[in-house]
């Protein structure tokens, strides 16, 4: 299969190394990856602040830019989220609403589209997965407290294939870290303490990295732990799956 890979513009500037995991991860479970260097942003920050008829035209230039692979994979749930479940204020045309269905989150990706059952990748640390709200409840990536039904979880799926890796265990699996893009601006000091309240579940279970398949939480995260000099360390879910690191050093 054809792989367009999109990558979202706070990893593309901030965190480049989580998209090469991504890119280098899908090439390793057998996918022809493609990098459309024309694609810019999904829309995201002009709709969550109002400005979706502003937005109209980067999601024309989305549905042009990927148009033609058999699947789009990205490395954030809040992006999948709003290209799959806010592109419908286009004019849904097959083309419009193909792509939206062959859009997906990595992890969703390499669990019910290629159908992963091991990976060859050591990663010797005890990590705490942090689920962030869009993949959690948007894209139903893992189990939430708040609905009931079976336990489960594509992040610690595809973490427990990892040699090394050592689950930590949280009081609250499905809490906020308190970014949710804007509202960490508008709001911030409400976003400091839910970051904080995050953190400290972590490091009261003794996690030496937190994961998460967003790195947009990551980084409200990583900006607390590097103020207050936590030890603690964030990375992509993407950069533990493709890892073959011997030994991980505590930040």
């Amino acid at each position: 299969m054809t792989v367009g890979l999109f990558i979202p513009c706070y990893i593309d500037q901030f965190y480049p190394k989580a998209g090469i995991a991504t890119l280098e991860l899908l090439e390793k479970v057998g996918c022809t990856v493609a990098y459309p260097r024309e694609q810019t942003c999904c829309g995201q920050p002009l709709a969550n602040s109002g400005m979706e008829k502003e937005a109209r035209p980067i999601y024309e230039h989305f549905v042009e830019t990927f148009r033609g692979y058999d699947y789009i994979v990205c490395p954030s749930g809040s992006c999948v989220y709003h290209v799959k479940h806010h592109y419908d204020t286009l004019e849904q045309t097959d083309e419009v609403r193909q792509l939206r269905e062959r859009t997906f989150e990595l992890a969703d990706f390499l669990v019910n589209v290629v159908g992963v059952k091991q990976l060859d990748a050591r990663f010797p640390a005890r990590v705490g997965v942090h689920n962030s709200c869009h993949g959690l409840r948007g894209l139903r990536l893992g189990e939430s407290s708040e609905r009931v039904g079976a336990a489960f979880s594509y992040y610690r799926y595809l973490l427990e294939m990892v040699d090394g890796v050592e689950l930590v265990p949280l009081d609250r699996v499905d809490e906020c870290c308190g970014f949710g893009g804007t509202f960490s601006v508008n709001q911030p000091e409400l976003s400091t303490k839910m970051g904080r309240d995050r953190l400290a579940d972590h490091l009261r279970h003794e996690a030496e990295v937190i994961t998460s398949g967003d790195m947009s939480c990551l980084m409200h995260m990583e900006g607390l732990i590097r103020r207050e000099g936590l030890p603690v360390r964030v990375m992509h879910v993407a950069e533990i799956l493709n890892s073959s690191s011997p030994l991980v050093g505590r930040a």
